[in-house]
């Protein structure tokens, strides 16, 4: 089962569109969105367990030039405690 975590980035100003063009490249990375305010960008990833997205966060988002800061959501899953 894959963990899927959505990555909150902000840049510094005039940077948004610099990291939006370098970010679709980065394997895993499966929706990249850039918004108004804060945060400027929202990115979905699909990563294999929690080391691998450390990773892909450290070694690969925070070494994007322009990019000040990423806030990171991991997504879990409920279970269905209806099913008898």
């Amino acid at each position: 089962m894959s963990n899927r975590a959505c990555i909150l980035i902000d840049v510094f100003p005039g940077r948004t569109s610099d990291a939006v063009k370098v970010l679709p490249d980065i394997p895993k990375i499966t929706t990249v969105d850039s918004c108004w305010e804060k945060p400027d960008i929202i990115i979905v990833v699909e990563v294999q367990n929690q080391d691998a997205l450390t990773q892909l966060v450290l070694s690969r988002v925070h070494e994007i030039d322009g990019v000040a800061k990423a806030d990171i959501h991991l997504v879990y899953r409920l279970k269905d405690n209806t099913a008898a």
